[in-house]
């Protein structure tokens, strides 16, 4: 037991990442190429053929051959670029790690630029396909716009951040913008593992189950990369909390109320829905007991900035269920889907989006707390002192 504690997991984590993205890298440029040529080869296919079944892939990607047609040097663009976003990001990572700046900022407007042209692409293919041709249905096509805009709104938040020199916000932006881009290399994984837990089961029935939780887990990935990066206790002029006990307490029999009706929705399915509600409710009770725990001892050992930035975003968690359930009823009336499809596409996206907005929030907080100081006049509080410790334990 002590030797897990004295694991620099951070490193690890880092390491994995790293791993995950330069091995994701070559699969994401040559994923397209047998839709451009019939028979080339395809690494990522190759190797789920031989983790999986050759049949498990065949079954799938057949039914690709005409959305991706319609749209395939905008989906050639989008998939090349991908793999080359796969190798800058550890390289921005690093290099901000090791204060290599001049390295960081090059890299850093490739990436921006990268990511502005790759989402282009992935727009150009979203609106060329009704959203019954996606893979695996309509459910993914929303999933796909909501990581595109995020991962758009994300990178340009992180810009602006950087212009204004507010270099911890700007962190925390671009570690949410490659969050969302994982979401790619982490879905293929689990095309390869699920089958292994749910065998049987075509690709797209693996994908409706993957996606319930993919959101979820790399904005929490990403709110732990940025908590582990900022050592702070407190920030300059921060004071007080945006999230003070009577919001915390209310916030959870909102989100309890609106979990409930979406449990009780996804029983009533039968074995689909229970699959999609275990993927759903596990990683989204882990996500919650971590939030719960370190606001606990944040608050403990007089960590303000820790605290309120954790509660920010177990509010958000809290409520991700009650805007899963808006955002279905909205899916419904406007755009014509069946209940099981909104409310489906609802879940999928409730926790990310609520991420991004609790990210919004913690930005908000340091630019008014910013804002407070600037108004004082001088020599009255501290100066701004807005650097981040960059140090992985």
């Amino acid at each position: 037991m002590n030797r897990l504690r004295n694991v620099a997991w951070g490193r690890v984590a880092t390491i994995a990442v790293v791993v995950l993205c330069l091995g994701y890298a070559p699969i994401a440029m040559t994923e397209l190429w047998p839709y451009a040529h019939p028979g080339a080869p395809a690494f990522g296919q190759w190797v789920l053929a031989r983790a999986v079944s050759p049949r498990y892939v065949a079954d799938a990607f057949a039914t690709r051959i005409g959305p991706y047609g319609r749209s395939l040097v905008p989906l050639v663009v989008h998939s090349v670029l991908g793999g080359l976003l796969m190798l800058l990001g550890p390289v921005q990572l690093l290099s901000a790690v090791r204060r290599r700046r001049r390295l960081h900022r090059v890299a850093g407007v490739v990436f921006a630029l990268t990511v502005y042209v790759s989402m282009a692409g992935a727009a150009v293919y979203l609106a060329r396909t009704r959203l019954a041709d996606a893979f695996g249905g309509s459910t993914f096509w929303i999933v796909l716009a909501t990581i595109l805009v995020g991962t758009v709104l994300s990178v340009t938040f992180g810009i602006l951040a950087a212009v204004g020199r507010l270099p911890d916000l700007h962190q925390r932006w671009m570690l949410l913008c490659y969050g969302f881009l994982m979401t790619a290399p982490l879905l293929r994984l689990e095309w390869g593992v699920l089958p292994w837990l749910l065998p049987g089961l075509p690709m797209t029935e693996i994908n409706r189950v993957a996606i319930m939780h993919l959101g979820s887990v790399v904005t929490f990935g990403a709110l732990l990369a940025s908590r582990a990066l900022d050592r702070r206790e407190n920030v300059p002029g921060v004071r007080g909390s945006w999230v003070p006990l009577p919001v915390l307490v209310l916030a959870q029999p909102a989100g309890a109320a609106a979990l409930l009706w979406i449990t009780r929705s996804f029983w009533g399915w039968g074995a689909e829905g229970r699959r999609l509600l275990l993927a759903y409710l596990i990683p989204f009770a882990l996500t919650y007991a971590v939030l719960m725990v370190r606001q606990w001892r944040a608050g403990r050992a007089g960590a303000s900035w820790a605290r309120e930035e954790w509660r920010l975003h177990l509010v958000a968690l809290a409520m991700a269920p009650v805007f899963s359930v808006g955002a279905a009823q909205l899916f419904e009336r406007q755009l014509g889907l069946d209940a099981r499809t909104a409310l489906s596409a609802g879940v999928a996206i409730g926790c990310g989006v609520l991420a991004f907005a609790a990210t919004t929030m913690v930005s908000l907080r340091v630019m008014y707390g910013r804002e407070l100081l600037r108004r004082q006049p001088r020599g009255a509080g501290r100066p701004v002192d807005l650097a981040v410790r960059s140090t992985i334990s």
